[in-house]
């Protein structure tokens, strides 16, 4: 039986680096793991004045029953302002509702913060790291998987450096391998 990991990219940017870092990463699992995107872009911030039984939004409903058919999950963040994307933080939201009910708890994480700064993403990352250790998602810490001056790790041809892609491979192994364990 084949597992399904879910990857979220904070960044909506058509021509986002964490987009292309995701499409990288892909390309990296093993066959047996079916790799899917979660749609976060269109989702309504969470209020829960439109999230009452019987009257939810029909955007919360089809992106739980969506995300409830992941085993784990790959967040790939930008960082802004030194924290993440809203559209990150929604989403988690949303999928943390109803009280309870969370499509989150238990599935292992990773976190993978990609900037054009030097210091790649280290607070969207650890902040990051907060709010899934509250939803109860059990998040790789070795290898750290900080993406900096990103802008200067891709060739002219538009792909990674092979150092780059070793250092994408061994981020990769490490989550395949704590996932296995997790999910057994």
């Amino acid at each position: 039986m084949s597992k399904k990991i879910g990857f979220i990219v904070g960044s909506l940017r058509k021509d986002s680096y964490n987009k292309k870092v995701a499409e990288t990463f892909e390309k990296l699992f093993p066959e047996n793991i079916e790799i899917g995107y979660l749609e976060i872009a269109n989702l309504p911030f969470y209020n829960e004045d439109i999230d009452v039984e019987g009257n939810t939004v029909q955007a919360y409903t089809d992106f739980r029953k969506d995300a409830a058919t992941y085993d784990g999950f790959v967040f790939f963040t930008p960082e802004y302002n030194r924290s993440v994307p809203a559209v990150i933080k929604n989403a988690i939201d949303v999928g943390s509702r109803p009280y309870g009910q969370s499509i989150w708890d238990g599935k292992p994480a990773l976190i993978v913060s990609t900037s054009m700064g030097a210091i790649a993403g280290f607070g969207a990352n650890h902040h990051l790291r907060q709010s899934l250790t509250f939803i109860n998602m059990p998040t790789l810490q070795q290898p750290e998987a900080y993406i900096g001056s990103v802008q200067n790790l891709i060739d002219e041809d538009g792909n990674f450096q092979e150092a780059t892609m070793g250092f994408f491979q061994s981020i990769v192994d490490a989550y395949v391998d704590f996932f296995t364990k997790l999910t057994k």
